[in-house]
């Protein structure tokens, strides 16, 4: 083994990888020695290298800032930490102290949940024990659970709107809460960049810890309706961001002085981090109309958050912040109205909210913690049979290395700030838990390798937060799984996604509802995949067809052919009784499927908005920007409307009784 891969496998990077086809690809010395570089371990040539590796050794030796362990189980300690001490003193959350004797290099079990600051011979870290398991769909009650998985801009009400917010979705949680739902499973709801109507997809944040001030909905906390604006079939970012962050504008020029005041407290209690958010969505009000596409562009003198310009900016510019800070409450208690809302309606689960794989390069959250962010890396994922050439995400996200030096409080206050106002969380692409293929800036996707990271400690976490605010997390988890990823997950109650299209038995056929496990979430598709009447009308291949994205080494008359095959297949599962529909008639093809994941073993069903409706096309295009009318579509009519549909109310009332009976 050379030097270099000595020091990238030391920093968590893989050697190689495997594709699906079980190709074996080996990574470059020269492309390890890139990457570690760019994890800020430096490998140009053998010196540096060696001086590398040293660092790796004294930082290893360092005390962590944060351990985990799991409740009621002996925990090995790190040598770092055991010095000569024979006792552990540990102070919990209530303040309470406890001393533990120290037997073998470990810690006796700590049988209660929580963070603790734990003291060793004067050396200090927080540990953070985590239950044994998540929380489970037991906690919200027997038996089976359904609800939409919606594109919340996509929402209509009888009020004309540009997009639809969380004022649109209130309604919607009321509307399915009297239909039987039980959760509704939301898009990501972080911030993005404000006023700004070109980076509107949900995926490439500016910050996750932060909410989409767009979003809100003045008149849910009883503030005067936002003016109404026309808003047609697909939504007009561009047009539709601006005039909103005017609306809100003249909202808050309108507030009282005691209501501004109760906001600046609310404010206040967030931590200074919320402050320091506020402060980049003004600087990045500023500079963007300069062509400024992120804090990379910004002058030199704004990079640093407490930097001197900054600062003196933040001062010169108070009035402009108070208006951000009010667009983040408005955002952040509206969501939370929601989610009462949904409770008080009857739904055992309420949202299920969504957080987002990574974050925009040039966002907040790179700006604010560059230090526990990877920088010269973004995210994506190795060449495979449905990217040949790979996929780069043009986004960033924690490094382990930051992860560690931090304490791991960004992940945390990430988690909790998603945990916050909904009864459930999935966590896009969990894969990321254990590994993420980086990739070097400037270079395409199969010049990455994947990444390690702390998979214990990021579970425990999550496990520990899903507990103490009472939510399930569920782990999206479709793709090619790290090793060992399944087990883990399943051994801690953390339920995966059986999405009916990747549901397929070992003669290719599809698995029969009795097969899908209870501890899961099944789904009829997602945002990236076409809808049930889609794909049994083939819109999806005409999309493919007209992109130039058919699969290598095929062509239309061979697809066909295959989703002929497939058409079939489907239909035998379903088991219905009568004849296959043609490829024109998919609405008892939509209503079968929804049967058929309402049968499903899986304790809770998301079924997306759009095979309720039964509409062929999907809200997302993978792989495509400009081609596809990505997360523009709406809805054709008020969500009430279409749900007073008799078919519509038919296609409801099949997936609720087959999630019943």
């Amino acid at each position: 083994m050379t030097e270099i891969q000595t020091l990238a496998q030391s920093l968590g990077l893989s050697l190689g990888w495997r594709d699906l086809s079980g190709t074996e690809f080996t990574i470059p010395d020269e492309r390890l020695a890139q990457i570690s570089g760019a994890l800020g371990y430096e490998a140009a040539d053998a010196v540096a290298i060696r001086r590398s590796l040293a660092r790796v050794v004294a930082e290893a030796a360092r005390a962590p800032k944060l351990i985990t362990g799991e409740a009621g189980q002996p925990l090995p300690l790190p040598a770092s930490l055991l010095g000569a001490g024979s006792s552990a003193e540990l102070t919990g959350e209530d303040g309470g102290t406890l001393r533990l004797d120290i037997e073998a290099g470990c810690l006796p079990g700590v049988a209660a949940p929580g963070y603790y600051r734990l003291v060793i011979d004067g050396a200090e870290c927080t540990l953070a024990v985590a239950p044994p398991r998540f929380v489970g769909f037991d906690h919200f009650g027997p038996g089976k659970f359904w609800g939409p998985s919606v594109q919340i801009p996509a929402l209509r009400t009888a009020r004309s709107s540009a997009f639809g917010d969380f004022g649109a979705l209130a309604e919607t949680v009321e509307l399915f809460a009297a239909r039987g739902a039980d959760a509704v499973m939301i898009n990501p709801v972080h911030a993005l960049f404000p006023g700004w109507g070109q980076g509107f997809s949900p995926y490439s944040p500016s910050s996750r810890t932060f909410f989409n001030a767009a979003m809100g909905d003045p008149a849910l906390l009883g503030l005067p309706s936002l003016p109404e604006r026309a808003g047609g079939g697909l939504i007009d970012w561009p047009d539709a961001m601006p005039g909103r962050q005017a609306d809100l504008r003249a909202v808050f020029a309108g507030l009282s002085p005691d209501l501004r005041q109760r906001i600046r407290e609310e404010n206040a209690a967030e931590g200074p981090a919320l402050m320091r958010h506020a402060l980049y969505d003004a600087l990045d009000s500023r500079f963007r109309p300069q062509g400024a596409d992120g804090w990379q562009m910004w002058p030199a003198a704004f990079h640093e958050p407490d930097g001197a310009a900054a600062q003196a900016f933040a001062q010169e510019s108070a009035a402009e912040i108070e208006f951000h800070l009010f667009a983040q409450w408005l955002s952040r208690a509206g969501l939370a109205a929601v989610q009462a809302r949904a409770k008080a309606a009857g739904m055992k689960i309420g949202l299920v909210a969504d957080l987002a794989v990574g974050v925009h390069t040039g966002g907040s959250d790179s700006w604010a913690m560059r230090e526990a962010l990877l920088q010269g890396l973004t995210i994506g994922a190795p060449p495979d049979p449905l990217g040949p050439l790979g996929q780069n995400w043009m986004l960033t996200s924690y490094s382990p290395q930051g992860l560690r030096e931090t304490g791991f409080a960004p992940f945390i206050a990430m988690l909790r700030a998603a945990l916050s106002r909904a009864g459930g969380l999935r966590i896009d692409h969990a894969f990321g838990l254990a590994r993420l293929w980086v990739v070097p800036d400037g270079h395409p996707s199969r010049d990455g390798a994947y990444l390690d990271y702390p998979f214990d400690d990021l579970i425990r976490l999550c496990a520990l937060e899903s507990w103490r605010a009472g939510a399930m997390v569920v782990a999206e988890d479709l793709g090619t799984k790290p090793h060992g990823f399944s087990e883990a997950i399943t051994a801690r109650g953390m339920p995966g996604m059986r999405v009916l299209w990747f549901e397929r038995a070992q003669d290719h056929g599809f698995i029969g509802p009795q097969d899908y496990p209870a501890e899961s979430l099944a789904m009829t598709g997602t945002h990236d995949t076409a809808t049930v009447a889609g794909w049994w009308s083939g819109r999806d291949l005409d999309w493919a067809d007209a992109l130039g994205r058919l699969p290598p080494g095929t062509d239309r008359a061979g697809e066909e052919a295959r989703r002929a095959w497939d058409r079939g297949l489907l239909w035998s599962t379903f088991g219905m009784p009568d004849p296959r529909p043609a490829p024109e008639d998919s609405a008892p093809v939509v209503k079968a499927a929804l049967s058929h994941i309402g049968r499903t073993g899986s304790r809770l069903a998301l079924v997306p908005m759009e095979d309720l409706l039964a509409l062929p096309e999907q809200p997302n295009l993978p792989g495509t920007i400009e081609e596809h009318p990505n997360w523009r579509r709406r809805l054709e009519a008020p969500l009430a409307e279409l749900l007073a549909d008799p078919a519509t109310q038919d296609r409801i009332a099949t997936l609720d009784g087959a999630r019943k009976g």
